[in-house]
């Protein structure tokens, strides 16, 4: 029991000590009761030389330092300790959050007095929730030489580990019209190309003279240029409906906590990665149209890493409408669309409706949806996937299992499975 001072040794003597006096004033003995005394005032002293606590500083790191769920994080703490007193052999452990398992605990060698020593300690974890977690601090238990006291301190400050939802391997949306994406990662804009659609402009300080167009510089009286053939980067929109009563009440507060929400933010992340990898530049979005992170251009690793970091603290929130969503999309046809939601029900159809004009390829991932909804949407145009999740002894495994065609109609070029 660490709120007891003393360990089993120490105890004993105390007790011990009390006998003896208590003896002594029984059978009339001075001596035994100058003894027991001695033993109290040896563990007394040796208690309080506890409160000379030994000055530690903590440094941590993790590898990798920002983890996915699922991954393993391998600890490296290194304990720097300078004691006035010596002590025993001390035991350790770092406070670790629900979001992470493993075990942070051991014991270290005793340490001479006005001696610094550095002491490497290392330990693996495996991350289970996502969020942003704090480790430590680092707590330490030593004892005194005679080992009659304990003492247990915190040592060091806390280290915040960023644990950013898992990826899922997604198929490429390849029955896109033209072509977009799944390779075709640019489409041209031949701008100036042909007599009939020349679209000149004026002649800037280090344009090259092989670019002048004569015919047009003579019609406008100044030096003309042929147009540049502009690049256009396909574009796709990702939507994480964080609205509260779509998922689990009683979990939305805290990262992690809701599996549906987990499932939501991990597809969230899946859609980003698969899109961008495809050559489309994502922007990601609230069920308001509330931007979540900055977007992310085509084939760019490093922002779907930060995407993913960006998603990392995200918990649910107030009401938000998907008319909202609708009135900030506009219903001009563009790349896809893929709207990752929770609970979704015949009360949402409509605006279903008016978002699947919105894009060239809308697909709706619901972690809840009834059978009469998704086969509305399925009409309107949405491809339509559940999102379910199982455990299994060894881990705990995330996969898409797109809605069944009896169940919910999907029109033609739907219903593609999305496969780990």
């Amino acid at each position: 029991m660490k709120a007891w001072p003393l360990t089993l040794r120490g105890t004993g003597t105390v007790l011990l000590g009390v006998l003896c006096v208590v003896v002594a004033q029984a059978v009339g003995i001075p001596d035994l009761a100058w003894v027991g005394l001695l033993l109290v005032a040896a563990v007394a002293i040796s208690v309080a030389s506890l409160l000379l606590t030994p000055r530690d500083d903590v440094a941590r790191v993790f590898r990798p330092s920002v983890a996915a769920v699922g991954d393993d994080v391998a600890v490296a703490v290194r304990l720097s300790t300078y004691a006035r007193l010596p002590s025993g052999p001390r035991t350790w452990d770092d406070r670790l959050p629900d979001a992470l398992d493993g075990a942070a605990a051991g014991v270290l060698p005793g340490v001479r007095a006005w001696v610094r020593a550095d002491t490497p300690i290392e330990y693996r974890v495996a991350a289970r929730r996502r969020g942003i977690v704090a480790v430590g601090p680092l707590e330490l238990t030593h004892t005194d030489p005679f080992r009659f006291g304990r003492r247990t301190h915190a040592a060091g400050t806390t280290s915040t580990l960023t644990v950013v939802p898992a990826l899922v391997a997604l198929s490429a949306l390849d029955d896109l019209p033209g072509g977009a994406g799944n390779g075709r990662h640019t489409a041209s804009d031949p701008l100036g190309q042909g007599s009939d659609n020349l679209i000149p402009r004026p002649y800037f300080p280090g344009d090259s003279m092989r670019r002048i167009h004569w015919r047009a510089s003579a019609h406008r009286d100044e030096l003309m240029v042929r147009q540049e053939e502009q690049e256009v980067t396909p574009e796709a929109t990702v939507v994480l409906d964080r609205t509260m009563r779509r998922f689990d009440p009683d979990a939305v507060r805290q990262t992690g906590a809701d599996e549906g929400f987990e499932l939501a933010v991990s597809a969230c992340a899946s859609a980003i990665d698969r899109l961008a990898r495809d050559g489309f530049r994502v922007t990601v979005i609230d069920g308001d149209g509330t931007p979540l992170c900055e977007r992310v251009d085509a084939l760019d690793h490093a922002g779907i890493d930060a995407a993913r970091i960006a998603l990392a603290p995200l918990t649910t929130r107030g009401e938000a409408h998907l008319g909202q969503l609708a009135r900030a999309l506009g219903e001009s046809a563009s790349g896809p669309l893929v709207l990752v939601t929770g609970h979704v029900d015949m009360t949402d159809a409509a605006d279903l409706a008016r978002l699947a004009r919105s894009s060239a390829r809308p697909v709706l991932l619901t972690t809840a949806s009834a059978p009469a909804l998704a086969a509305a949407a399925a009409e309107a145009g949405w491809r339509v996937a559940a999102l379910t999740a199982r455990t299994r002894a060894d881990a705990d495994e995330v996969w898409w299992q797109p809605a069944r065609a009896a169940d919910h109609p999907v029109p033609p070029g739907g219903g593609r499975r999305v496969r780990r």
